[in-house]
């Protein structure tokens, strides 16, 4: 587990950069829906592909979408609908933060992560 127990910024961002591959799973969490927090007993849970969120912040705010891909290297998702067009035309989809999203519908379809879910 990352204990971050600096107060410097640098040093939090230093340790959150240089977390390996298996802790920086804990990055990709995101808060549930208040219907969900109150099924599931628990506050947050880590993002999966196939999570319906609702981006809460940013020029995205109020969409929502299917999660369809998620970076652990730089710990960001990639939302359904969330893009960007470059300059010549084509759309490029654009990573959100974790943090910046809200869990609307989970994705079951894994009994595993179901029941680590419910168990919590």
């Amino acid at each position: 587990m990352v204990r971050i127990v600096s107060k410097q910024p640098r040093t939090q961002r230093k340790i959150r950069y240089n977390a390996p591959l298996h802790q920086r799973g804990k990055f990709l969490c995101a808060p549930l829906d208040s219907n969900l927090q109150s099924q599931y007993k628990t506050r947050s849970v880590r993002l999966v592909k196939g999570d319906t969120v609702k981006v809460l912040r940013g020029d995205f705010h109020g969409d929502t979408g299917v999660v369809d891909g998620v970076d652990l290297k730089r710990s960001r998702i990639l939302v359904h609908g969330v893009s960007v067009t470059k300059a010549d035309g084509t759309e490029v989809p654009r990573p959100v933060d974790p943090s910046n999203v809200q869990v609307t519908k989970l994705n079951l379809k894994d009994k595993t992560r179901e029941n680590r879910i419910r168990r919590a």
